[in-house]
């Protein structure tokens, strides 16, 4: 009897230390695991738009939208995102992004025109850029048919138009259609022809709205004469007919200051301002989405392309939707590379 209670109490001892025994051994061997480099189970990567659905804002002017619907489609099918399209306006989206983040992307904003809005945003650190929207900066400036072009010595600059209009052969004043005459571009251009010399080699012609301009370009070129005209870009019918761009020259900032002034005493020739157009991004896509951010730090339209979009947009039956789905069907060449590498 007293050897079986020396054993029972030697068991009873024992006992409480088996369970802190068993303890360390299982974080001894997860230790050790991690040592020899046994995987652990991995995190589920975070996707390259998020978890989030990404908004994209749909401007009232059709470049804009058309922007809003291709980069949509290229998000979805690359990246698989979840994307929602909805409508904007300039201030009321840039002035959303500012206060709430939302929508997180605006593919087309004309920023001088909401200078304030757009540097509140920017200081409040919720919104950068990523990119221009188009390639070039430059969206206004003098054209003439190919025809004209063609049959000058040299490419057409706004310098030596003087000399090249002088010498056509047809008698006569070349009409120059210039922008409505309530317009601002209607003081520059008459100022600029000024200070190019042309009063006495160009008849000048302000329409009196945007459909009459159109209308008298039209006419012009179906009557296969020589003028010079003022447009801007991106425009369709730039792309739906044949011509050719002047070369207007240096910008100069103080030159342009007179050129836009209704009293300017002595015009000198200068390019058009540049404007800022840019690809918004709310600072989260920076910041959880950098892929994303990326794609739209290399994704600038050629203004060349965005015309012929327009053009296409011009045709019988097409909406923003069907021109966008041919872009991305038939231009892949050009948006890989705002897409990059494979996400």
């Amino acid at each position: 009897m007293r050897f079986v209670r020396l054993v029972m109490i030697v068991l009873g001892l024992s006992l409480p230390v088996l369970p802190a025994l068993a303890q360390i051994t299982v974080l001894d061997s997860a230790q050790d695991a991690e040592a020899v480099g046994v995987p652990t189970a991995p995190s589920e990567p975070l996707p390259a738009c998020g978890r989030r659905p990404l908004s994209i804002a749909r401007m009232s002017w059709p470049s804009a939208a058309l922007l809003a619907e291709i980069h949509a489609r290229i998000l979805a099918d690359q990246f698989d995102c979840d994307i929602r399209v909805v409508q904007g306006d300039q201030a009321a989206t840039i002035s959303s992004m500012g206060s709430i983040g939302q929508p997180q992307i605006a593919p087309e904003l004309w920023i001088n025109r909401i200078a304030d809005l757009w540097n509140g945003a920017m200081e409040g650190q919720m919104v950068r850029s990523a990119a221009p929207s188009y390639a070039s900066s430059q969206f206004e400036g003098w054209y003439m048919p190919s025809a004209l072009a063609a049959s000058l010595s040299t490419p057409p600059t706004a310098a030596g138009l003087a000399q090249a209009l002088a010498q056509l052969p047809a008698a006569g004043r070349v009409q120059f259609i210039s922008c409505p005459i309530d317009w601002a571009c209607s003081i520059i251009n008459r100022n600029l022809i000024a200070a190019h010399g042309l009063d006495d080699l160009v008849t000048l012609v302000e329409p009196a709205n945007r459909l009459e301009m159109d209308r008298l370009i039209a006419e012009a070129v179906n009557r296969r004469e020589p003028f010079l005209f003022y447009y801007w870009q991106p425009n369709a019918i730039l792309a739906q007919l044949d011509f050719v761009a002047v070369d207007m020259g240096d910008y100069n900032e103080a030159a342009a200051q007179c050129l836009a002034g209704r009293t300017c005493a002595d015009p000198k020739p200068s390019a058009f301002p540049s404007d800022a157009v840019v690809t918004a991004l709310a600072e989260r896509v920076f910041t959880e989405t950098p892929l994303i951010a990326g794609y739209f730090q290399r994704a600038s339209m050629p203004l060349v392309e965005m015309d012929e979009l327009l053009a296409q947009l011009n045709q019988p039956g097409a909406s923003v939707e069907s021109v966008a789905d041919r872009f991305v069907a038939e231009r892949a060449e050009l948006w890989q590379g705002w897409v990059g590498a494979a996400p």
